[in-house]
C-alpha cells in the first residue's frame, strides 16, 4: 500500500479545493493510505472529506497563529515560543507596507516563518503539493518523499524576484501538474525550463456527486419569482466583482426583473458591500457567503455568470454546466478549454458592457436559450477519467 500526502492551504469552498475532495473521493483507498496537511482547518469542506483520509494535526506555528496577540506574548516564554512570535510579528509588520499579490504574499511568508516550522515526521511514498504557493515551499522543504508532484491551478506570471524564489523549490519535483492547457503554457511563459516535467491534468468534477448534492440542502430562500442569475467566486480582484456590478447596475437601470447572488468570500467583500450601498443594488446584488454545498443554488439559477479576469480552468463553470445552467462568462486564458461560444453559454469580452449584452440575450432570446439549455444536457459530462491520468503519475 503506497502512503501519500496531500497538501493544500485549506478546504475552504474554491475551485482547488473542490477539486481535491473529488480527487480523494475517487481514490481507492485498498491501495493508498492518505494523509492530508492543511495550513488553515475548520473551513467548510473537510465534512466533505473521505472517512479514510487523515487529516494531519495543524502545525504548531498555524496553531500558535490562531492565538490572539496577547496570548502569543503570554505563550512566549521558552525559546521556540519566541522564535514563532518573532516570526508572526516580522511578517505581519511586511504585509503593512503595501498591497502585494498571492505569489508575493506567499514568498514573504516562507521567508518570515519557514524557520518555525517543523519537518513532518514521516516518509511517504509520494508526496502532493495541491496548490502553488505555500504547499509548494513546504513540500519542497519539509517533507521526506521518494517522489514529489506540484499542481498549479491558476494562470501563474511572476515577477522576476518571486520567479527565482519559486523556481528553487519546483526543481525539488519530479512533476508539476497543470489543471489546464492555458495553464501549462502560461506556466511555460515563466519556467520554460521545465518543459519535461510538467503534465496537464485537469481538475476532475463527478457529475453524480454534483447531481446528488444539488437534490439536498437548501438552495435561495427569500422567494424571489424573477430571473436569478448567479455568480461563485472569492470576492477577491481575479473574480472581477467590479465588472458584474457595472453590469448588474446596466441591468436595473434597463428595469429587468432579476437578482444578482454571489457566492464567497474574501478581501474585497466590504469593498464591495460598500459599492452594492453606493450604487444602491442591495435589492438586485445579493451577497451570500459561503456555503458548503453550493449545488442547489446553482441548479436553481436561471443563469451563471463567470467575470474572471483568469482562471486555470474555471470549475464553477463546469459545475453549471453539469446542471444545465446556461453561461455568461468572460475570455479569460483557459475558457475555451470547456466553452464553446453559442453552444453551451456566451463568451464575452471583459468588459461590464459585453457582460450585460450576454445576460440579456439569454434572458431574451426564448428560442437561443432553449437551444443552450439543450445542448448542455446532451454533452459530456465531467471528467472522471481523469483520475486514470493521476494514477498513471504516480505510478
Amino acid at each position: 500500500m503506497k502512503k501519500l500526502l496531500f497538501v493544500i492551504d485549506s478546504l475552504d469552498c474554491a475551485g482547488a479545493e473542490k477539486s481535491l475532495v473529488t480527487l480523494l473521493s475517487l481514490l481507492d483507498y485498498t491501495k493508498f493510505s492518505v494523509d492530508l496537511m492543511l495550513f488553515a482547518h475548520g473551513k467548510v469542506l473537510e465534512e466533505l472529506v473521505p472517512k479514510e483520509v487523515n487529516i494531519l494535526r495543524p502545525l504548531k506555528y498555524t496553531e500558535f497563529s490562531n492565538l490572539s496577540l496577547r496570548e502569543a506574548l503570554t505563550k512566549s516564554r521558552g525559546s521556540q515560543e519566541f522564535k514563532m512570535l518573532s516570526s508572526r510579528i516580522k511578517y505581519s509588520l511586511k504585509l503593512r507596507k503595501r498591497n502585494y499579490s498571492n505569489a508575493q504574499k506567499a514568498r514573504i511568508f516562507w521567508e518570515s516563518v519557514s524557520n518555525v516550522i517543523e519537518t513532518n515526521p514521516t516518509t511517504y511514498d509520494i508526496a502532493i503539493s495541491y496548490a502553488q504557493g505555500v504547499p509548494t515551499f513546504y513540500v519542497a522543504e519539509k517533507v521526506r518523499a521518494k517522489k514529489k508532484y506540484s499542481w498549479v491551478n491558476v494562470s501563474y506570471r511572476l515577477n522576476e524576484k518571486d520567479r527565482i524564489f519559486q523556481k528553487q523549490f519546483y526543481n525539488q519535483y519530479d512533476k508539476i501538474v497543470a489543471v489546464s492547457d492555458s495553464t501549462k503554457e502560461i506556466l511555460l511563459e515563466t519556467f520554460p525550463e521545465f518543459l519535461e516535467r510538467i503534465e496537464v491534468i485537469y481538475d476532475i468534477n463527478n457529475p453524480e456527486f454534483i447531481s446528488n448534492m444539488a437534490d439536498i440542502g437548501n438552495g435561495f430562500e427569500d422567494n424571489f419569482k424573477g430571473i436569478k442569475i448567479l455568480t461563485i467566486g472569492r470576492l477577491a480582484f481575479q473574480k472581477g466583482y467590479d465588472i458584474a456590478l457595472e453590469a448588474c447596475i446596466r441591468l436595473k437601470n434597463m428595469g429587468i426583473d432579476f437578482r444578482w447572488y454571489a457566492l464567497g468570500k474574501g478581501p474585497l467583500k466590504e469593498e464591495i458591500r460598500a459599492k452594492i450601498k453606493e450604487y444602491n443594488l442591495s435589492e438586485h446584488f445579493v451577497l451570500l457567503g459561503v456555503k458548503a454545498n453550493p449545488y442547489p443554488f446553482i441548479k436553481e439559477a436561471n443563469i451563471y455568470v463567470q467575470t474572471s479576469r483568469f482562471e486555470g480552468f474555471g470549475l464553477a463553470i463546469a459545475e453549471a454546466r453539469m446542471l444545465n445552467i446556461p453561461v455568461v462568462t468572460t475570455r479569460f486564458d483557459a475558457v475555451f478549454n470547456q466553452m464553446v461560444d453559442g453552444k453551451n453559454g456566451i463568451v464575452v469580452d471583459m468588459e461590464a458592457e459585453a457582460v450585460c449584452e450576454g445576460i440579456l440575450k439569454l434572458i431574451n432570446d426564448v428560442d437561443f436559450r432553449n437551444g443552450i439549455i439543450k445542448y448542455l444536457q446532451s454533452e459530456k459530462k465531467g471528467n472522471v477519467d481523469e483520475i486514470e491520468k493521476f494514477y498513471h503519475l504516480i505510478g
